[in-house]
């Protein structure tokens, strides 16, 4: 487990890359934390790491969004996933096996359908408005 101290959003964005960096073909990252913790920010970072030049948004709307990438970056929001057949037609599964790179905002409301080596990350508030405290589980970062 690793706990980072971001005191910005620049911060979680540049941890964010050195992940990016190491994620592999297949990597499922989940987040939990509530609404504007910097999941999203997060995402960016990440795909900048994987060498992803892009512009990276919430996919609130969406629901999925595909970065591209080798291997792809694909970002899912589902906090309006309800059922295993919205899950289903998201994409979430086809992704998966094609072996892309998945960040999933709101994986709260897909737990039992997150892949066992899902790496985990927790973001929560800090000492500040903008300091956030983020716990990454089921990844060796240096």
């Amino acid at each position: 487990m690793t706990v980072f101290n971001s005191h910005s959003t620049a911060d979680t964005e540049s941890f964010a890359e050195k992940i990016g960096k190491i994620v592999t073909s297949g990597t499922c990252i989940a987040f939990f934390g509530g609404l504007g913790m910097g999941k999203t920010a997060f995402t960016r970072g990440l795909a900048r790491g994987m060498g992803i030049d892009c512009h990276v948004s919430s996919p609130t709307f969406a629901i999925v969004n595909d970065y591209g990438g080798n291997p792809p970056l694909v970002h899912f929001d589902m906090y309006k996933v309800d059922s295993w057949d919205s899950l289903y037609s998201s994409g979430f599964f086809d992704y998966l096996d094609m072996g892309a790179v998945l960040s999933v905002e709101w994986s709260e409301n897909i737990e039992n359908a997150l892949p066992e080596n899902t790496v985990r990350v927790t973001i929560e508030k800090g000492e500040d408005e903008n300091s956030r405290i983020i716990t990454v589980e089921g990844l060796d970062i240096e």
